[in-house]
């Protein structure tokens, strides 16, 4: 009997194993290939990198929207009825799809960076096919539902597109590494070729990209106008129940210049302020009133609107997740809360030496007081006894017959416009505002508040444009951002651009050149042929018996040799091709 030491010793490759074993389940070494990928599972990868993108643009459009979660609640409530946070059973959802699809992303790349196939697993396939479906249902459900707020996403541009070139430029890098293996380590078709124009394509998109930039905080410093006042939409909804006393307060320890309510006239002519056209969502008139809870709100007498609780609501359905940082205090203060009425409030502006922006709801036409709500608003606001130069009125309707108060319009238009309806400011959305408006209005002396400004990357971004003020539901954030996030000058953003384009073009090359090297020393050694990676059964139907005898003997050895002791012998009849397995302790 002959004894044969092993002719091939394989050592293990943890990280390939960990690799192909997550994305394929192919755990052993004669289930990897290093063969070319079939076009079934290519396109499943173009299907994996398609639903990366959707998934990084939806996770995205959610970072950004943040500003506007009470709007999309507010909005979902108006059609159906009940209030609820929304955006828990969407942010749950999309951050655990997009780290799902983000690894097998990172699976993949590595799949083709270690040259195996890209067999994806039948249950990730699920999985893909899944988080696919779901983003696509939220794409369509979001537009349908609040189709306007698609516009965050261009707004936000102009604070994140500096970072996001940054951040393309970084991966279009890394990925040259892949195009180059690619195109270099195989012979040239015109598959190869297309593939390596449209890299070059994106990346020359990609180091052009700031041309189209129009980021107001790239700016000279001695430029940057004051810091725009905080006027408190509906006081400090977030510490308050919205439209209320203590709201209002709130907003004014918190650093608010100006009030900002929504006034509604009661039945027997009292302005009073809530935003709903009904009174279910911040009262209790369910209760109190249940057979009337869907009628409008301007259809009760104050009375009535007077008795109802305006606090439970909020420390119930807590909106923005604020209820657990109050203090006992600071709860039973609000649960006693009723519906505020606006002289009230104009008396609070008053004493605080501030000033108030009314955005007041015409009553409908069956309403008493249709034809003379307009008088009502100003008995109040001479009843306060504020100044009437700081209250500031924005509806449209009836203007001319309203004398002696600033003249504002929640519209954009235009400088004709404005100076023919004698308007002193122009109150935006800020989707709605762009940088070239804002400068255009100022140099004409229009001011213009930006409404709803809760996030700081928007608030600063509105500082660089020149904005007077902005309205924002969160005071007390915007308080703690003492100057714009970031700001650069023109000749630094200029170098940063110019600089890491410069290194990204150097890298390229350099990797391609490096890619190219190697592959003329691999072909002039002789070895293209030879891969120990690739010695599988199912390789060799074209093989002469030695050729096979020869494969079968490497793939036992590399498979057994780990189980076997060092004690353990293998003979070996190469005549019929039978491996025998004998232990030390047995003669020849």
């Amino acid at each position: 009997m002959v004894k044969h030491q092993p002719l091939q010793v394989y050592e293990k490759q943890l990280f390939v194993s960990f690799v192909t074993g997550i994305y394929g389940c192919r755990w052993k070494r004669y289930q990897r290939s290093q063969e070319d990928s079939s076009r079934w599972e290519c396109t499943w990868f173009i299907i994996l990198c398609s639903s990366f993108l959707l998934v990084l643009f939806w996770a995205y459009f959610w970072l950004v929207a943040q500003n506007d979660f009470n709007e999309f609640n507010w909005s979902v409530y108006n059609r159906s009825g009940a209030w609820s946070d929304e955006t828990i059973p969407i942010l749950a959802p999309t951050t655990v799809g997009f780290s799902y699809i983000t690894f097998l992303m990172i699976l993949a790349l590595f799949h083709i960076s270690l040259g195996q196939q890209l067999n994806l697993y039948w249950v990730h396939k699920i999985g893909v096919l899944a988080t696919l479906f779901t983003t696509i249902s939220g794409v369509v459900s979001v537009d349908d539902i609040w189709g306007d707020e698609w516009d965050i996403l261009l707004v936000s541009l102009q604070s994140t597109a500096p970072f996001l070139h940054i951040g393309a430029l970084a991966t279009v890098t890394a990925i040259s590494w892949l195009v180059a293996g690619y195109v270099v380590r195989r012979d040239r078709s015109n598959f190869q070729v297309t593939v390596l124009v449209i890299y070059i394509i994106i990346l020359l998109a990609v180091y052009l990209a700031p041309l189209t930039f129009s980021c107001p905080c790239i700016m000279d410093r001695h430029t940057l106008r004051p810091r725009p006042d905080i006027i408190g939409r509906r006081g400090a909804p977030m510490l308050a129940p919205e439209n209320t006393i203590v709201s209002f307060n709130r907003a004014l320890q918190n650093g608010a210049s100006s009030l900002e309510a929504d006034v509604t006239i009661s039945v027997d002519g009292v302005p009073f302020l809530m935003r709903d056209r009904t009174l279910r969502r911040t009262t209790d008139v369910g209760k109190v009133f249940p057979a009337r809870q869907f009628e409008d709100a301007s259809l009760f007498n104050w009375t009535e609107i007077h008795s109802l609780n305006a606090g439970q609501w909020f420390l119930k359905s807590d909106p923005y997740w604020t209820v657990e940082t109050l203090t006992a205090r600071d709860r039973l203060r609000i649960g006693n809360q009723t519906v505020c009425s606006l002289v009230d409030m104009l008396r609070l502006a008053a004493r605080a030496n501030s000033s108030a922006l009314l955005d007041i709801r015409r009553p409908p036409p069956e309403h008493p007081r249709h034809r003379s709500w307009f008088m009502d608003t100003l008995w109040a606001v001479q009843k306060a006894g504020i100044s009437p130069k700081r209250v500031t009125w924005t509806p449209d309707t009836d203007r001319g017959r309203v004398r002696g108060l600033p003249q504002s319009a929640n519209e954009k238009l235009s400088l004709e416009e404005i100076r023919q309806r004698g308007i002193t400011s122009l109150t935006l959305h800020y989707s709605k505002a762009s940088h070239t408006d804002i400068q255009e209005y100022l140099a004409h002396n229009v001011s213009v508040t930006v409404s709803a400004v809760n996030a700081p990357w928007l608030y600063s971004v509105l500082w660089c444009s020149g904005v007077s003020s902005v309205s924002s539901d969160a005071p007390q954030v915007l308080r703690k951002v003492p100057y714009p996030i970031w700001l650069m000058s023109r000749s630094a953003y200029r170098f940063i651009w110019f600089s890491s384009d410069l290194v990204s073009i150097a890298l390229v090359i350099g990797i391609f050149c490096f890619q190219n090297y190697h592959m003329i020393r691999w072909k002039m050694s002789g070895m293209q042929n030879y891969n120990p990676e690739q010695i599988v059964l199912s390789a060799v139907a074209n093989r002469t018996n030695r050729d096979l005898n020869v494969m079968k003997e490497k793939l036992i050895f590399s498979e057994l040799n780990n189980g076997l002791s060092s004690t353990e012998d293998i003979s070996l009849f190469p005549e019929n091709g039978y491996a025998i397995y004998s232990h030390g302790g047995l003669g020849d």
